[in-house]
């Protein structure tokens, strides 16, 4: 191996990582950074021998990944964010702050439909009915004829 290119133990500043050693110092598995990159959350560039190789910022991009999951966000909403971040330099303190306005919209809707759906959830449980035509969280009010016979999207504003 040439300088600088072995395993854990040789990360040097500004030098590109293997994905050992960012998975390895991001806490996620190999597997997980290959799914990210395939779903174009993170970038690699390639070696002369095709091994993958990560600027140093993919560290912080990996942290906003892993916080935004914990929310529940999804991965769309999550790489459309990133995307919005410029690349080649770590993601900043008013990056992240961009970042987080733009989901708390989202979050909040989260929130809502679940106080909504434990509310409901709670007075459904002991009705017995299993009514779909009458059931307050699955369909209240019917509404769900107006979409025609068989199986409809249930969670329609």
């Amino acid at each position: 191996m040439g300088a600088g290119t072995s395993g854990r133990g040789t990360e040097t500043p500004g030098r590109e990582m293997t994905v050992g050693e960012v998975a390895a110092r991001s806490g996620v598995p190999v597997s997980t950074l290959h799914f990210y990159e395939a779903r174009g959350l993170i970038r690699s560039g390639r070696t002369a021998g095709n091994q993958r190789r990560y600027a140093r910022d993919v560290l912080r991009r990996i942290a906003v990944i892993r916080v935004a999951q914990r929310t529940g966000l999804p991965l769309a909403s999550i790489r459309e964010a990133l995307s919005s971040l410029p690349d080649g330099r770590t993601p900043t303190a008013a990056d992240w702050s961009r970042l987080s306005a733009r989901w708390r919209a989202e979050l909040d809707a989260r929130i809502a439909r679940l106080t909504h759906l434990r509310d409901d959830l709670d007075g459904c449980i002991g009705c017995g009915c299993l009514s779909l035509k009458q059931c307050p969280l699955r369909n209240p009010g019917d509404r769900m004829a107006e979409f025609g016979p068989g199986a409809n999207t249930l969670d329609r504003d």
